[in-house]
Parts: C-alpha cells; sequence; structure tokens
C-alpha cells in the first residue's frame, strides 16, 4: 500500500483564502528578488534556476546532474544565504559512514556523580539545507541514511527519534561522466527527489563573462526571505487548486510509463522495464502547484504539469535492455510518452 506524502505543516495563522491573491504577488514579487540575488553570482543558466526555486516552494529535494564545475554547489549555497538558511554541505566519499551524516550517539561520564549515559551528537543533517555533493560516491548503505531524512524529516539512532529543522531539503548534486569509484543510486533513493535538475554547458556569451570574472564566489549576497516566510510560501503552494483535467493527465502520464498498463504502448514496453510510481505523480503535482504560484498564477495547467514531466520522471523511469542497448536515454523515452498522452 502506497503511504501519502504528508505536505509541510500550514503555519497555524496563515492567510485567509480571499488574502491568497495578496500572497500569490508578494511570492511572485520574492521570486523575482531571488533571482536577482542568485544572478550576482551566477552567470546565465536561467532554467536551472527556475526549476531549483520549484522545487524549494514545492518543499522538496533536488539531484542536479552536471559536469564538474558548472557553479552547482555555488548555486546551492548561495540560496541558502538568499533565504537566511542554517546550511550544512557533505562530500559524499567512498569512505564516508551513516553517522557522519545522521551522528550517533557518544557515551559520557558526569565527573560529580560518575554515571555515565549515552547522548545523541547530531550530525550535519540537522540543518535546514544539506548538499549532499558527489551523492553517487558512497556506498548505497551511507546513501540510504538521508532516506528517512527526506521522506520524515526525522532521524532514528539509538532507539530514540530526532525530528529535523523545518523547512529541511537536500539538494544533492552528481557528476554524470565520470563513473570509476562511483556507486548508482538505487531507485528507492532517486524517487525521493521530486526533481532531476541536468546543468549544462553555459552559452558563448555566458561563459566569457564567467572566464572573466576575479572571483569564484562573487559579491555578498542579501536575505530576501526568512526561514518562516518560505515555510508561509510553501503552505501557500499547496493551496493552489489543481483541476480534474490535470490530475488526469497527471495520471495518464505515470500509466504510459509503465509496461504492464494497457496505457503503455507496444513501443514504449520495448523500452521500458519499470516507470513511475504514485509518489511521483504527488511531486509532479506539487512541483507544478509551485511553477504556477511563482508565476502569480491562481490555478495549475496541464502545460505547468508537461512542462516539468522532464525534471519529475526521468529519473524514476528505468530502461530496458533493448533501450540500453541502442543508446536510447530515458529523456528520449520521455518524449515518446509525452507524444502517447498529448496535452
Amino acid at each position: 500500500m502506497h503511504i501519502a506524502t504528508p505536505p509541510p505543516p500550514a503555519p497555524s495563522s496563515g492567510p485567509r483564502p480571499e488574502s491568497d491573491s495578496a500572497a500569490l504577488q508578494a511570492l511572485a514579487r520574492s521570486r523575482e528578488q531571488l533571482v536577482d540575488q542568485l544572478h550576482r553570482r551566477i552567470v546565465g543558466q536561467q532554467g536551472v534556476i527556475d526549476l531549483l526555486l520549484v522545487c524549494l516552494f514545492a518543499g522538496g529535494h533536488g539531484l542536479f546532474v552536471g559536469v564538474p564545475g558548472l557553479a552547482k554547489t555555488l548555486l546551492v549555497s548561495s540560496l541558502a544565504q538568499c533565504l537566511d538558511l542554517q546550511f550544512s554541505r557533505v562530500q559524499f566519499t567512498p569512505d564516508l559512514m551513516p553517522s557522519d551524516i545522521t551522528g550517533s550517539e557518544v557515551l559520557e561520564e558526569d565527573p560529580a556523580s560518575g554515571r555515565r549515559q549515552f547522548r545523541f551528537v547530531a550530525g550535519p543533517v540537522f540543518c535546514n539545507l544539506l548538499l549532499a555533493d558527489e551523492i553517487n560516491r558512497t556506498p548505497p548503505k551511507t546513501q540510504a541514511a538521508l532516506l528517512q531524512a527526506m521522506q520524515e524529516a526525522r532521524v532514528s539512532a539509538g532507539g530514540r527519534t530526532h525530528p529535523l529543522p523545518q523547512p529541511f531539503h537536500v539538494f544533492a548534486t552528481q557528476n554524470p561522466i565520470e563513473q570509476e569509484g562511483t556507486y548508482p543510486l538505487p531507485e528507492a533513493q532517486l524517487d525521493r527527489f521530486t526533481l532531476q535538475i541536468v546543468v549544462r554547458y553555459p552559452d558563448e556569451d555566458a561563459e566569457r563573462q564567467i572566464v572573466a570574472l576575479s572571483s569564484d564566489t562573487g559579491p555578498a549576497l542579501s536575505p530576501v526571505l526568512s526561514p518562516a516566510e518560505l515555510r508561509a510560501h510553501q503552505a501557500l503552494v499547496r493551496r493552489i487548486p489543481v483541476p480534474e483535467s490535470v490530475i488526469g493527465h497527471v495520471v495518464a502520464l505515470l500509466r504510459a510509463t509503465r509496461p504492464g498498463e494497457p496505457g503503455c504502448s507496444p513501443a514504449l514496453r520495448e523500452l521500458l522495464q519499470w516507470g513511475a510510481g504514485p509518489r511521483a505523480g504527488q511531486q509532479l503535482v506539487a512541483a507544478a502547484q509551485a511553477r504556477a504560484a511563482l508565476d502569480g498564477r491562481p490555478a495549475v495547467t496541464i502545460a505547468d504539469v508537461r512542462a516539468l514531466a522532464g525534471a519529475a520522471l526521468e529519473h524514476r523511469l528505468v530502461r530496458s535492455f533493448a533501450a540500453e542497448s541502442r543508446a536510447v536515454s530515458t529523456a528520449e523515452i520521455l518524449q515518446k510518452v509525452l507524444a502517447v498522452v498529448p496535452g
């Protein structure tokens, strides 16, 4: 049985429905300010920034895929500064242990009484924004240490459960070309990422500006939103109406990716081993709500869903042997899915 992912809790005294229009306008203004601040350090990459903000305001986690040197780490750390979030960065390596991420129990002795007791020492995951750098360089056992944190926003250790600070987001990076000494992320881990954001080389004009820069970090950034304001905006995003036609379109897309479903065409059955599950549909809808809200629109459209389908579904598709042998990418397969389910 699939357990629905709970939405972020809404503030106890959030805006009334009649004031949501004003709140949407405030969110659109905040988006413009965030983009302006990020562009003080990041040259170009507007599409990447847009997807990053969609993922953030949807309350999700993001996986950045791109070759080294494209400012993925700088982008995430800059976002944390713009939102005044507690930021942690973990460099994933083959010898990293789960306790290096979540924390561990240590035995302490009281000098006065001589009594010994265990105390939990929190790891870097206890933050608002965690950057998991090169997440595929650590074994699956350590990768799995993030599963509970990403799904439930809490960590279990020593028989006790410790809640994580709110808001809590994981943004991970992955190098798509260097595979020596790496461990592919298991499907269960990939499914926790709301969006996979592909970071490509900049265009020529942008690259000229980047090469001419004398500093890797750039100017100081000003906070745009507080953590409390961010959570209020995320609660607003969850209230954006989603028409039944949009829900039907998302379900049709999901079922078109599953070889055992009638909605999957014979050509797609040959290319797919496994398709996207219901959690993918939930997170695609949440991302579409965020996209509409960031644009200042009061409702989700099918165009929002189709614009985000690649980022939300590609990393959740498992290719068949036939697709791998013919070098058919998941991006190409998704284009066939979108053709089978027209908007």
